[in-house]
């Protein structure tokens, strides 16, 4: 699975659905949130951080004896890979890293692959023009193997088409060769949600739920559903009630994650413009709030003056920080300036996290919404500081 925003979404859905079908899975995403293990899955699980010791201590080695220097996230996709092998499982879900083309996770020749929304992202690696970037996320294009897409817009589409031409392999898109729909809806089970319609040769959902917030991830959802109707072919049966089962199930940390409930705090790992304006639009759908109040901090590498203009559109009061963890990170002063500029409105720098929490909290009434958006990175950090909170205060009741 290759793309700026929504593999994440889409490969754990797609995993979620395997394994109520009753196949063993692997699943490999990336980055990791809070340690490692969360990176590597099996049949829904974390990897136990002593496995996983024990996995490094053997790929290092071998990475050792190579003649160029073993890359930390190709270290991580050995692992994953050797214990997958390891446990036998019938069916892995593998998300790639950055770009595609050139990605530790492109060794293998997949089934299936997927491609979700292409906008702008890691321009420094991937290439200053959308083009360029979705030229590599198409390096994950083998011959002979099904390629699916969302939806894209046409410089991206065209990159896609050609390179699926030049390669020997067969593109569909939803929504043009897959036919596909979706709808909002609102009841007391689930509450204000989207269902989409997805309808293949062999394969016919119809008003399934999506057990993520947001049209985003209607698309997403559909890309998953499209991909595992690829796997029929093989042998491989999903029946329509564990498909649906396998998907209400589904959660991924760091996606409109209530973190803390008062005041209300919500983490999401958007860190493009594309994924902010996707935040905000859901937010506003699924959430009813006064004020939002954004902390925001993101990398110098990513899209910084199209996250900034979104959330100027979206956020009522701004606060920039930075991650302890990203050497990346913008300096949340530089962020507060160029934010200016662009939106012509003020917003407040905060060295850190907490400090940026205490802004918030001067700041927030009962009815607002406090997120927290713009890096995996802002998001691991608060995630790990809103678990310890909650540890702490647990603790004290007793």
């Amino acid at each position: 699975m290759a793309g700026t925003k929504g593999k994440g979404s889409t490969c754990a859905m797609l995993a979620g659905m395997m394994q109520a079908c009753g196949y063993a899975v692997g699943l490999y995403m990336s980055p990791h949130l809070v340690g490692h293990a969360r990176t590597h899955q099996y049949q829904g699980q974390m990897i136990a951080h002593s496995d996983l010791t024990d996995l490094f201590k053997l790929i290092i080695a071998k990475a050792g004896a190579l003649a160029e220097e073993a890359t930390f996230f190709e270290i991580l996709t050995a692992a994953a890979l050797r214990y997958f092998a390891d446990q036998a499982v019938d069916l892995v879900v593998l998300e790639t890293g950055l770009g595609g083309r050139l990605d530790s996770t492109n060794v293998c020749k997949p089934l299936v692959c997927g491609l979700t929304h292409i906008s702008m992202d890691h321009m420094n690696v991937l290439g200053r023009d959308i083009t360029s970037i979705a030229a590599e996320k198409a390096g994950i294009i083998k011959k002979g193997v099904p390629v699916i897409s969302v939806e894209q817009e046409s410089g991206v589409a065209r990159v896609f088409e050609e390179t699926a031409q030049q390669v020997g392999a067969t593109l569909e898109f939803t929504g043009r060769q897959i036919d596909f729909s979706f709808r909002f809806e609102a009841n007391k089970e689930l509450g204000p949600h989207t269902r989409v319609s997805v309808i293949t040769p062999t394969s016919r959902w119809e008003h399934v739920p999506v057990p993520m917030k947001g049209e985003h991830q209607a698309h997403n959802c559909a890309l998953a559903l499209a991909m595992l109707d690829k796997l029929k072919v093989h042998g491989f049966t999903f029946p329509d009630d564990k498909v649906i089962a396998g998907l209400a199930v589904t959660t991924l940390p760091g996606r409109m994650e209530l973190v803390w409930s008062e005041p209300r705090i919500i983490v999401d790992g958007a860190h493009n413009g594309a994924s902010i304006q996707a935040l905000v639009r859901s937010l506003g759908a699924h959430i009813q709030y006064d004020s939002l109040i954004m902390i925001f901090g993101c990398g110098s590498d990513k899209d910084v003056n199209g996250m900034l203009k979104q959330v100027g559109l979206g956020a009522d009061k701004v606060i920039f920080t930075k991650t302890k963890n990203n050497p990346r990170a913008m300096e949340p002063e530089d962020l507060a300036s160029r934010f200016n500029e662009l939106a012509g409105k003020m917003a407040q720098p905060a060295p850190n996290l907490e400090e940026a929490l205490k802004l918030a909290a001067r700041a927030v009434t009962r009815e607002d919404l406090i997120v927290i958006a713009g890096s995996f990175y802002l998001v691991g950090e608060a995630k790990k500081h809103f678990s310890e909170l909650s540890h702490r205060k647990k603790t004290e009741r007793r």
